[in-house]
């Protein structure tokens, strides 16, 4: 069969915006880019739609057409009033139309205006439209859409907009019929009972018209009705070309809310996006050659984010180079007593002596109890930064606890021809947040340590005190001191130094490691010194902690 290549992974393709074609950036579209963006722009909408709602200052256009209206309303029934005639033997008056039309076409009457009065039972008795002699009037009729095609396309579409815009206010329709009567128009009517009425009403073509009407009373006795209509279409072009400015004035303002959002964004996104590819490759494990790009210039969040994330990739591989070290040290430190059991057992294989035999046997048990207990601090090694992490930190009186464990180990220790010292500098308390088992297990490393070291009769000197805004404990012996250029070198895994008397395998090279471990999780620092006599001879060794103090006794 032939030969079947490993499938590529195929890249994921992320979508242009299909509007932008000739846009240099791709994003998708649920991106960040396109939420800043849809959000700038719904802001924009909805201030410019509540810009829209002209209704208040539309409303406020036909209140002064139709006050306007009813002030000339006013002054023409006034002098209306002058004509009225008394009828011969009653005290009854009535409107002369002979007098009413000549006086009605003498009056300057505002083009576009029509003038009906009625008398007081409703019939009309004068219409500027049919005085004789009446100057032409005009019809007001839809202006023409400027711009040609488009021009009228956006015209058509504001009427169909402003149709449907809520609140859908209508207004009532003007009926002309052909024998008019005051009972035909509501405003007349009103008028005639001595109120004064005032619409907008919609003409049969379409149009606006403002509508007054006013009772003619001289001498408080109602005479008829006055009627005057005018258009009123120029308020409704006033607010479409106040609507037609602001929707200008937004179109310029959307213009610049894009560009300006797709600015921002680019300046967000695109480094989110490269750092976020770089973390992916990291994740795919294609090596350290992948560099997290650097923002740190920016001064920003993304600066933050992009340190965080070179810190937390430099964390990474020195955690993972430890790792390596580690379990090359473990495989190390395993192989040699393997060895020394593969060794022993070849040889009891050929051995005849019993008592020769029963020595490889002995061998064999210590390098087993050796690989047991290496294999048991090496999980207890692994395990601390997890259970750190995880475990409850309490307020522990390392004073207290010191106190008990030396009153424990007292009788061992002088077992051994040597002398356990404690000295609480100030009585106490000493209080640090921390973990107290793993506390102990430092403390009882270290005194292990020690008594490995200190010769017979010798003394070990704990000292407790507060120094340096902390607490400092010291784990002084009476040994033969540790190297210089050891300083650090004894708390690197599996470093061992042995006293003479101690038997190989006695220790894995653990404990100080861990110590250091623990101390570092608790915040605080572990080191060693030689101590010297005044003639610069060395009297032993001094094991340093240095804890931060809980804030309950700063």
């Amino acid at each position: 069969m032939p030969d079947r290549q490993a499938a590529k992974p195929r890249r994921r393709r992320i979508p242009w915006f299909p509007w932008f074609p000739w846009f240099p950036w791709r994003f998708p579209v649920a991106s960040l880019t396109a939420r800043i963006l849809a959000i700038n722009i719904l802001a924009l909408a909805i201030v410019v739609a509540g810009f829209l709602y002209l209704d208040r200052y539309q409303n406020d256009l036909f209140e002064t057409k139709m006050a306007g209206l009813a002030r000339e309303g006013a002054l023409i029934a006034g002098a209306l009033g002058e004509s009225v005639v008394p009828l011969a033997g009653s005290e009854k008056s009535w409107l002369d139309p002979d007098l009413a039309g000549p006086l009605v076409q003498r009056l300057a009457i505002p083009a576009g205006t029509r003038v009906r009065l009625f008398d007081v039972e409703g019939m009309l008795i004068v219409d500027s439209l049919l005085l004789p002699g009446a100057r032409v009037q005009t019809k007001e009729l839809p202006p023409p859409a400027g711009g040609g095609a488009l021009g009228r396309a956006a015209i058509a579409v504001y009427d169909w907009v402003v149709e449907h815009l809520p609140p859908r206010t209508r207004v009532p329709r003007q009926v002309e019929p052909e024998h008019a009567r005051a009972a035909d128009f509501p405003e007349a009517a009103r008028a005639l009972e001595g109120g004064t009425a005032s619409t907008i009403r919609e003409t049969e073509e379409g149009l606006l018209i403002a509508v007054v009407a006013l009772p003619v009373q001289p001498l408080r006795r109602i005479q008829g009705a006055l009627m005057m209509s005018s258009g009123a279409e120029d308020v409704a072009r006033s607010v479409r070309d106040v609507r037609f400015a602001i929707l200008e004035a937004f179109a310029i303002a959307l213009a610049i809310t894009v560009l300006l959002t797709l600015y921002l964004a680019g300046t967000i996104t695109r480094p989110v996006r490269r750092l976020a590819e770089a973390a992916e490759r990291v994740r795919a494990g294609r090596g350290r050659q992948v560099t997290i790009p650097d923002f740190t210039a920016r001064r920003d969040e993304i600066g933050g984010l992009s340190r965080a994330l070179r810190d937390m990739t430099q964390a990474l591989w020195v955690r993972m180079d430890a790792i390596e070290v580690f379990v090359a040290d473990v495989a190390h430190e395993i192989k040699n007593p393997l060895s020394s059991v593969r060794n022993a057992v070849e040889t009891a294989r050929r051995v005849r002596d019993p008592a020769q035999r029963d020595k490889l046997l002995d061998i064999v048990a210590q390098d087993v109890t050796r690989l047991d207990r290496l294999l048991s601090e090496i999980a207890d090694a692994s395990r601390i930064d997890t259970e750190m992490s995880r475990a409850e930190v309490k307020a522990v009186d390392i004073g207290a606890l010191l106190t008990m464990l030396v009153e424990m180990l007292r009788p061992t220790v002088a077992a051994e021809n040597l002398r356990l010292m404690l000295d609480l500098a100030d009585g106490g308390p000493f209080v640090v947040n921390g973990v107290e088992d793993r506390l102990v297990q430092v403390f009882q490393n270290l005194l292990s340590n020690a008594r490995s070291f200190s010769p017979p009769g010798g003394e070990i000197m704990i000292q407790v005190a507060r120094a340096d805004g902390g607490i400092r404990v010291d784990f002084k012996d009476q040994g033969p001191g540790i190297a210089e250029e050891l300083h650090e070198a004894v708390f690197d895994r599996f470093h061992t130094l042995r006293p003479k008397n101690e038997s190989f395998g006695a220790h894995s090279g653990l404990g100080l490691s861990i110590s250091r471990q623990i101390i570092d999780a608790h915040g605080g620092a572990i080191r060693c010194r030689n101590r010297l006599a005044p003639d610069g001879a060395v009297i032993g060794a001094c094991f340093t902690l240095r804890l931060p103090e809980a804030e309950a006794n700063g």
